[in-house]
């Protein structure tokens, strides 16, 4: 269980990563700033499908929702926004 919740972090760590910097991109189309602000709202929202008063299952819907909210955007980038993204950055 544990090995599973540690994968699932690097792996959404590193598409929160992708995400932010295709933010930063001066040729961010729109559709990706909002669809970004849309998936910051519902985290921070009270409202969610599932109440978190529900022992595991409200906390499940934010687990899984959030992370193919952010996969979703990053497989719609527009090709020359996703091969930067990809390149691994310099220091």
């Amino acid at each position: 269980m544990f090995k599973r919740l540690v994968l699932w972090w690097s792996v959404l760590r590193g598409d929160v990563r992708r995400l932010w910097f295709a933010l930063r991109h001066p040729a961010a189309p729109s559709w990706l700033k909002l669809g970004t602000a849309l998936i910051v709202l519902y985290v921070l929202s009270p409202i969610d499908l599932l109440p978190d008063a529900l022992p595991v299952i409200g906390v499940l819907d934010d687990l899984v929702i959030v992370p193919l909210a952010i996969r979703w955007l990053l497989k719609r980038l527009p090709p020359e926004i996703s091969t930067e993204v990809e390149r691994p950055r310099r220091r």
